[in-house]
């Protein structure tokens, strides 16, 4: 049984807790937990979208586990060596590479290992006084689970050196002046907010939707010529999938399309 990972759903809509007092810092046992349950859910017929939050009202995610810096320190000719993917990177590429969109509910500290988890997730709404911010500067250390390269793609390039060279955090209201969130709401309207996201997608195409986050994860840094004629093979895959047919014949007779996935 998982110790600082809970789930439990509304619907078709899966909402993840991390839990991990008292500012749910990513332990190595947390993110193990936390790809675990992201697997399940993602084979799961039932499951159609996903919430993660943060328990408590500190933090979303304060950022690694600092206490396991030292031991981290021994295995770094190991990973030198291997070139092997741990941690949020880890995590993050196995999102990714997942069909069932991650809705990210940020409250309070969204900082280092949380901001890149929280950017790992399709969308991102914050709490307009959540704290968002890359602060590894302030260790000696860089952002080491994507920050350096997911961040300048929401925010380009400019405002993502200045979050990981000063290490200062924004707001969440800045955030979403910068790109970097899509919603920011009042936080006693965020857990709505987030659910009311995931519970639209919970009634899109599956197909669809997994055939648009493997465009999004695969095509951003291609020329356009070949980011379009990727495209077009995926509308060809969708036009021929059940749920398309099901979402054609659905507009046609006037009712609701009832989408399976296939």
């Amino acid at each position: 049984m998982a110790e600082y990972v809970k789930v439990e759903h509304d619907g078709r809509v899966a909402i993840v807790t991390l839990d991990h007092p008292p500012v749910n810092a990513l332990s190595a046992q947390l993110l193990e937990e936390l790809e675990e349950a992201y697997d399940e859910l993602d084979r799961s017929d039932e499951t159609r979208a996903i919430v993660i939050r943060g328990e408590g009202e500190k933090a979303f995610v304060a950022g690694a586990d600092i206490t396991e810096f030292p031991a981290m320190r021994e295995a770094i000719e190991e990973a030198a060596v291997s070139g092997s993917v741990r941690g949020v990177h880890k995590l993050a590429l196995r999102m990714d590479s997942g069909s069932t969109p991650i809705v990210a509910a940020i409250h309070g500290y969204c900082l280092g290992g949380g901001l890149e988890l929280a950017m790992a997730c399709d969308i991102r709404i914050a709490a307009e006084d959540a704290q968002l911010g890359q602060p590894e500067i302030k260790l000696g250390l860089i952002p080491g689970g994507g920050g350096t390269q997911r961040l300048p793609r929401l925010v380009g390039h400019g405002r993502a050196l200045y979050l990981n060279l000063t290490g200062d955090p924004i707001s969440g209201s800045q955030a979403y002046d910068w790109g970097l969130v899509e919603k920011a709401v009042p936080r006693d309207g965020l857990m709505e907010a987030a659910l009311e996201v995931a519970r639209t997608l919970s009634e899109r195409s599956p197909f669809a939707m997994g055939v648009i986050k493997e465009l999004a994860a695969e095509t951003r840094d291609l020329a356009l010529a070949e980011g379009m004629r990727r495209e077009a093979q995926g509308f060809i895959r969708c036009i021929g999938s059940a749920d398309g047919a099901e979402g054609v014949m659905a507009f046609l007779e006037k009712r609701k399309p009832e989408f399976t996935g296939k």
